[in-house]
């Protein structure tokens, strides 16, 4: 019941991103440089609350955009109805629901879903991670300079502005591909699948 209940969540979220996508709709911002939130952002996460309340009502909820959802409870809910939102404001389709089920305080169930390539990611505790119900797992390559990398700047970057930088630098000058998606939970999703 939990996991069916978290993939139709997702779903439920998704259908908003893919309802907003390339049209107007508004956009403000949070604290901080590139850090927006837009009105698809509030109209997914009130799907997902909705299709979680309406399964298991006395969960406790954390969502990136309404913060804590207070409510005493062995399970916690982890959700950033749209990851990759900046993508989503300027019509680029690398962008994500993304959910996570925390039992006692341990993580046990998550799940990513890009509506636009239909990739719909879940790993469970003990069960290992899925594409779209296919097993999956992380590249053979042994060596950095061999492989496809992918990386993300944290918010904060401005305040140490060239150590991200300086790492990344060192490996384009050595020709390693690298790339940067802008969504967190998409690269590490494709990190579990092996594509980087």
């Amino acid at each position: 019941m939990l996991k069916n209940t978290l993939i139709e969540a997702a779903r439920a979220g998704a259908a908003e991103i893919v309802r907003f996508f390339n049209k107007e709709f508004t956009i403000t911002n949070k604290e901080g440089i590139n850090n927006p939130v837009t009105e698809a952002d509030h109209a997914s996460e009130k799907a997902i609350f909705s299709t979680i309340r309406q399964h298991f009502p006395d969960h406790y909820i954390l969502s990136e955009e309404a913060g804590k959802i207070v409510q005493e409870s062995e399970y916690k809910w982890i959700i950033d109805p749209i990851d990759g939102t900046i993508n989503f404001a300027h019509g680029i389709p690398l962008n994500c629901v993304s959910i996570g089920i925390e039992h006692k305080g341990e993580m046990i169930l998550g799940c990513v879903y890009n509506p636009h390539m239909n990739e719909m990611f879940i790993a469970e505790k003990g069960q290992g991670a899925f594409l779209n119900d296919r097993p999956i797992h992380v590249s053979k390559q042994e060596h950095a300079l061999n492989a496809c990398l992918v990386t993300g700047f944290p918010y904060t970057y401005l305040d140490m502005p060239n150590g991200p930088l300086e790492i990344f630098e060192r490996f384009i000058r050595k020709g390693v591909p690298v790339r940067r998606l802008g969504s967190a939970a998409i690269d590490l999703c494709w990190v579990a699948a092996g594509r980087f």
